[in-house]
């Protein structure tokens, strides 16, 4: 009679359930990858098919300076987050500040790239396919920043008021994620419309 094979268990490793505000927003940000990529998937689709100008050939500038403004908020927030973690709120609260900064010369950037198109290029969301999902995709990553812009800056007020300690670092840490999900949707975007679409 052969006896089963018995697994050993250790009963020193318990078992956690991973953290409800981490689950949260990796749901939240594939959710939001899936929207994101029907944009991209659109903007590729419709590159090239409009039938009157302008084309982005014509009026697209390369954001060079408000790419890698954003892209270096991504290590500002990081630094913030670890601040925090060791609970020195003073350099939590500049480090949320440097990223409110980078991320709102990036949206002023974005405003007046735009002011640029409709004012003086004759490009709105009605002119032609081009303008409908430039718009579009790149509106929807506007909106995403300024989000997480308001989120950072309400995250700011509390850290200089002096509500936020290293007990809350988890929670910034969580805002983290939501941020380098904008940036990194931000690289496709650049990518696809300035680079690969120009």
């Amino acid at each position: 009679m052969s006896e089963a094979a018995v697994v050993p268990h250790s009963s020193n490793e318990a078992w956690t359930l991973p953290s409800r505000g981490v689950v949260g927003m990796l749901c939240l940000i594939l959710a939001e990858a899936a929207i994101f990529l029907i944009f991209v998937v659109a903007y590729i689709y419709y590159e090239g098919k409009s039938l009157s100008g302008p084309t982005p050939q014509q009026v697209l500038k390369l954001p060079i300076f408000a790419t890698i403004c954003l892209l270096s908020s991504s290590i500002t927030v990081h630094f913030a987050a670890s601040a925090l973690h060791r609970g020195t709120r003073n350099m939590c609260s500049l480090w949320l500040a440097a990223t409110v900064l980078l991320g709102g010369i990036f949206i002023t950037g974005t405003g007046i790239e735009w002011y640029e198109l409709i004012y003086h290029e004759g490009l709105t969301i009605q002119t032609n396919l081009f303008g409908t999902t430039f718009y579009s995709l790149v509106g929807l990553h506007a909106s995403h920043v300024i989000f997480g812009l308001i989120m950072l800056l309400v995250t700011l007020l509390f850290s200089l008021s002096g509500k936020l300690s290293a007990r809350h670092a988890y929670r910034v840490e969580v805002l983290s994620l939501y941020w380098h999900f904008v940036d990194a949707v931000w690289v496709v975007v650049f990518l696809v419309v300035y680079v690969l679409g120009r």
